[in-house]
């Protein structure tokens, strides 16, 4: 398929209420912290999983759309299979000598691997098939305003073995944000796009796994997320018409002012404003959330 022909940048505003978005297992898995703003963070790799497995789970088996990295996948298993449809023997850590078919194996794996042709990957273990940028990156989320993380506790009711019957029933914890709305920034590049083959066909899948894969990620510290907005920025041509941090700009996001929290999405609902006169004719903006 043809690889897209527009560079596109976008702002994703997604929200959690008493839930841990991105849990930190540096800090006791308390959800992540901006330490001098209080302010929460969701890192990129976060929701780049939780694309991925809104892919997986809508496009399961059909050609071009495996997963790379899967969790507890061996990635040089992976790797062999590029190996073996093209008909080559790996020798440890070394791409082929002969740059055509060297160039066949990361062909071979950004056709199939979906995540590969969107994100990029360093396949340069001991079975090697080099390496490719993606077209796709994105930034950290973060709050619009500083959040206050609560520890729950919670009691175990239930013992494993019949000797501790008698036992003081376990004590654990919990970390929640009560409310926060989250704001990230991405990136899509269409020069990057051909090199992988990210096709019109796989845009629109990203597009519809920010919009509903909250849907799919469902658990006891994530029960309600929601994707809320998402706002597009689509250039004219493959290198762009203006520069991102210009786009980022035209989307603002009030904090709350005052003594009272934020405690659902309607106390922001207003406060978030599109400024279309900063964004310059050869630029589309479309509103897909």
């Amino acid at each position: 398929m043809t690889a897209i022909q527009n560079r596109y940048e976008f702002v994703y505003l997604f929200d959690v209420t008493n839930g841990n978005p991105n849990g930190d297992p540096d800090a006791g898995n308390q959800p992540r912290l901006e330490p001098e703003t209080n302010r929460g963070l969701v890192t990129d790799v976060c929701l780049k999983r939780k694309v991925r497995n809104f892919v997986e789970i809508t496009k399961s088996g059909t050609q071009g759309h495996a997963i790379y990295m899967q969790e507890r996948s061996v990635l040089n298993r992976q790797h062999g299979k590029a190996y073996a449809a093209i008909g080559l023997k790996p020798e440890t850590k070394k791409l082929p000598k002969d740059e055509a078919k060297a160039r066949d194996l990361t062909a071979w794996m950004c056709a199939n691997f979906y995540d590969i042709r969107a994100f990029g990957a360093v396949m340069t273990t001991e079975v090697n098939c080099g390496q490719v940028r993606g077209p796709i990156q994105m930034a950290f989320a973060q709050s619009i305003d500083p959040i206050v993380p609560l520890e729950i506790s919670i009691t175990r009711s239930s013992v494993t073995n019949e000797k501790d019957l008698e036992k003081e029933r376990t004590m654990g914890r919990k970390h929640i944000v009560p409310y926060g709305l989250y704001q990230a920034h991405g990136f899509i590049s269409a020069n990057l796009a051909e090199r992988t083959g990210f096709s019109e066909e796989d845009l629109k899948l990203f597009w519809q796994a920010l919009g509903s894969m909250f849907e799919h990620d469902r658990s006891a510290a994530r029960g309600e997320m929601a994707a809320r907005r998402l706002i597009v920025f689509k250039h004219n041509d493959k290198l762009g018409n203006a520069p991102a941090h210009k786009l980022f700009e035209a989307v603002k996001v009030e904090p709350i002012e005052g003594a009272k929290p934020a405690r659902s999405f309607a106390d922001y609902q207003d406060r978030i404003v599109l400024d279309k006169a900063k964004v310059p004719a050869s630029v589309e903006v479309v509103e897909m959330l």
